[in-house]
């Protein structure tokens, strides 16, 4: 048996966290608000349930915790709702390079890091009067595409932007029309070696369902503004003449992340992409955690298959490295 308990909040990808934490001998343990425990309950992924009253009060179950030799597992969610300045400071074992959580939420030092590694981005703009072709304007935060909205001008900015009186927090960023992939990787620190764990693409309302009205009929229908909000995740796998390139994308990331931030990236990340008809690749978002993209894959993807043939998700990935990281006595290595 295992030595460590692997924990984690009870959202966006615990299951497969979880389940791939049993799948290599762990004990596990879901933090749960209240009211949202049956999945939990239902799937038997968890060997104990700890049930809060409201994500505040993680810090008071803290000490028990690391009584049960837990170590957290973090998610998007994980970090949205604690903050990031609260989990840096956490006492808990965490399973990543806390270090990295102020580059990837400032977005000017997220995209400082990725341009440094090479990466193309969309143009950003610093205001709605540079506005020189269309663009999206995104909100910051976990907020899963939640007000996302196109704006052709200044104008078209500005009467939109009135829809969200309280946000203040948006970034602007140029449009760019292609195909969105997410490509999920894992790096080991302890191996040195860089792993492409599977592909998928956001499922949004209503901007999906958008595509499936003809443009006679959206003209007719009284008006309809795109809206963003992710509902699930679609598995893809990729052009295999474009692994190449993924590959060397996800190597530069790792390499400038030991540069701006000791010891670097490692565990699960993603990066968000869109590919263009010519086959440019943009980056416009780094995800430093696992992503909800790798749900569909909780038995292994096509990719993970051909790397261990067995079954292999994102989250029994990650728990496999734990394991690894006992046997040779570095968890100092890999718990921040």
């Amino acid at each position: 048996m295992a030595k460590h308990k692997i924990a984690t909040i009870g959202s966006h990808s615990a299951l497969q966290i979880l389940k791939g934490a049993k799948d290599e001998g762990f004990e596990t343990i879901c933090i749960c608000i209240k009211g949202k425990e049956k999945p939990y309950k239902m799937f038997p992924v968890a060997d104990n349930i700890i049930t809060i009253d409201s994500y505040d009060d993680f810090f008071k179950i803290e000490d028990q915790l690391v009584k049960e030799n837990a170590v957290i597992i973090p998610h998007a969610s994980f970090i949205a709702y604690m903050g990031h300045e609260k989990v840096e400071q956490m006492k808990l074992p965490y399973f990543g390079n806390k270090k990295i959580l102020h580059w990837e939420s400032d977005r000017k030092m997220e995209r400082q890091w990725l341009t440094k590694a090479g990466l193309l981005m969309p143009k950003i703009f610093e205001s709605p009067d540079d506005i020189d072709r269309p663009v999206i304007v995104k909100f910051h935060g976990a907020h899963g595409g939640a007000g996302y909205f196109l704006a052709k001008h200044k104008k078209d900015f500005n009467k939109k932007i009135k829809l969200h009186p309280n946000e203040n927090d948006y970034v602007i960023q140029e449009y760019i029309m292609g195909v969105p992939m997410y490509v999920h990787y894992f790096y080991s620190s302890i191996t040195g070696e860089l792993e492409i764990l599977s592909f998928d693409k956001r499922y949004e309302s209503n901007v999906d369902s958008l595509g499936r009205v003809s443009a006679r009929d959206q003209i007719a229908l009284p008006r309809i503004d795109p809206s963003y909000v992710i509902v699930g995740n679609l598995p893809i796998v990729v052009r295999e003449s474009l692994l190449p390139r993924f590959i060397e994308m996800g190597e530069n990331t790792i390499k400038e992340s030991k540069e701006i931030a000791s010891p670097g990236l490692f565990g699960p990340f993603c990066l968000e992409c869109i590919i263009t008809p010519d086959q440019e690749i943009y980056v416009f978002e780094i995800s430093a955690r696992i992503v909800a993209g790798t749900n569909p894959y909780t038995h292994g993807s096509p990719y993970s298959y051909l790397k261990y043939d067995e079954p292999m998700s994102t989250g029994r990935r990650i728990a496999r490295e734990i394991k690894i990281a006992e046997k040779q006595n570095k968890t100092k290595e890999i718990f921040h």
